[in-house]
């Protein structure tokens, strides 16, 4: 079994696989095109985020038995193609929810606590303390929308702050379990006071929180999202942060996400002189968090993914 790495990731990844007596070759540097101009002599392809394996892609890689992604998502691979092809398919959300978990709660509780705030503001000589003034999480609903690996995991992390009731809603129904309820849209929407949201990129969540799903909330509420920053119309939350429906905002991923986010701040950029208005919004609030989607990216995290894909490969194939 010959592998190509196309992206750097924990050297264990490389050690197991030559383990089980794998051939693993890297080549983290060349371009696409390069990359499927031998992608037939591999077997196996691992992945994070560097390209999108498309269908043309695919087509060349005429030997390929499976592609490794280390993420939570397969949503940068055809994988209606890779599967009638018989390419196995192996993410890795078990390596990365715990991190998940706990950096959704982490910018849970800095919201309510205000502590981006206040920090910036003792730093700069000013002692407010009123103006800090924050909220409790204990005796909150909290609304999971997505109940996998990485909503279950801070479900998980929710036990011991004796909030109200975690409640989760899922397209897929017998997913609740000892942390969370499941409950049907409805109930979310009258009930839930935080709404965290852990679902994949799909067609049906592209665009699913905008200002017809938050306007149909019975309570102003606080918004979390380390999922896709696809799934959140950016101008929709906006206009919800500005007439106080949305109460704040934890942001780990961004609609802007792209390669080239950096641009957008360089005033020298041809293509971006100027911060889309919605954004630069939520840049100025006090009451929202932004983070460069690393919920999933710790220390640990990092050797999980790469323990997880080499796992499930080996169940496959060994």
């Amino acid at each position: 079994m010959r592998i190509l790495h196309v992206d750097k990731n924990h050297p264990l990844i490389i050690d197991k696989f030559n383990e089980l007596g794998f051939q693993n070759d890297e080549d983290y540097s060349s371009s696409k095109e390069a990359i499927e101009a031998k992608i037939h002599e591999y077997n196996g392809l691992i992945i994070r985020s560097r390209f999108t394996i498309d269908q043309h892609f695919l087509e060349k890689a005429v030997n390929l038995k499976f592609i490794g992604r280390l993420g939570a998502g397969l949503e940068n691979i055809d994988t209606k193609y890779a599967i009638a092809n018989d390419i196995f398919l192996a993410a890795a959300p078990e390596g990365n929810r715990n991190a998940v978990g706990e950096h959704t709660l982490g910018m849970l509780l800095s919201l309510f606590n205000k502590l981006n705030k206040a920090d910036r503001e003792v730093r700069s000589g000013v002692w407010d303390r009123e103006g800090n003034r924050g909220v409790e999480l204990e005796g909150k609903t909290v609304g999971i929308i997505g109940y996998g690996n990485m909503g279950k995991a801070f479900a998980k992390k929710l036990k011991g702050f004796d909030v109200k009731e975690v409640i989760c809603y899922d397209i897929e129904g017998g997913v609740g379990d000892e942390n969370a309820r499941q409950v049907g849209i409805l109930e979310l929407h009258q009930r839930s006071q935080v709404i965290s949201l852990h679902v994949p990129q799909t067609e049906m969540t592209i665009g699913m929180i905008n200002s017809t799903f938050i306007e149909k909330f019975h309570n102003p509420f606080w918004l979390l999202n380390t999922a896709r920053g696809k799934c959140v119309v950016t101008e929709d939350l906006v206009n919800a942060l500005k007439s106080g429906k949305v109460l704040g905002a934890g942001l780990d991923v961004l609609e802007y996400e792209k390669s080239s986010f950096e641009n957008m701040f360089k005033s020298d950029s041809p293509s971006t002189h100027k911060l889309p208005d919605a954004f630069e919004y939520l840049v100025q609030a006090e009451n929202v968090i932004l983070s460069p989607h690393v919920a999933g990216w710790t220390v640990e995290s990092l050797e999980k993914l790469a323990l997880t894909v080499v796992n499930k490969v080996k169940d496959k194939f060994c």
